[in-house]
């Protein structure tokens, strides 16, 4: 099916639809006060082809919460626009794993959506944890043959709850993008 009309470039304009509050997932005042799980931040770095940072651009995320579910007492979305170094950084809880098609299990993710100047249309990839068992039989990431290219799905932690994935739009350690 053809769009009715063509893809076109999106942003700068972050502004009108960013509410710095939304990428705290935990806040007080939120859908998720309360909620149990282990709390986690997850940050990184968007650079493009030529390794500079992605300065405006806008990072959603929805996962599922602590059990796996989606919609199930966790509000599993957030958005933040990156900074003056490209950097984004939600807080949030460790999702569980979730139900996949037939009898598979995903490993525990976040789904991670990037829409930037440029961009024709936003792209999609997924933040897993390293050092998860599921990892080894996640229905996605066997999908990807290249396990340097694997690698580019995959958070690090860094001490204290903290995940990083950097993301690169182009070029050399190019993030996979999923096609939704």
């Amino acid at each position: 099916m053809t769009p009715a009309t063509a893809h076109q470039t999106a942003g700068p304009y972050w502004h009108m639809i960013d509410f710095p509050e939304w990428a705290d997932l935990l806040r007080a005042d939120g859908p998720n006060a309360g909620v149990g799980g282990e709390r986690i931040t997850l940050t990184g770095r968007i650079t493009d082809g030529d390794g500079a940072p992605v300065v405006d651009g806008l990072v959603e995320i929805w996962q599922a919460g602590p059990d796996g579910a989606y919609e199930s007492g966790f509000h599993g979305f957030g958005r933040c626009a990156t900074d003056a170094e490209g950097r984004y950084r939600f807080t949030t809880i460790k999702p569980g794993p979730v139900p996949g098609l037939g009898n598979a299990t995903q490993a525990p993710h976040i789904t991670v959506t990037l829409f930037a100047r440029g961009l024709m249309k936003h792209v999609v990839t997924r933040a897993y944890f390293e050092g998860e068992a599921l990892n080894a039989t996640d229905p996605v990431l066997a999908l990807v043959d290249d396990p340097a290219r694997c690698a580019t799905l995959v958070a690090r932690p860094q001490g204290d709850g903290v995940w990083t994935l950097d993301i690169v739009l182009q070029g050399e350690g190019e993030t996979v993008f999923l096609d939704v």
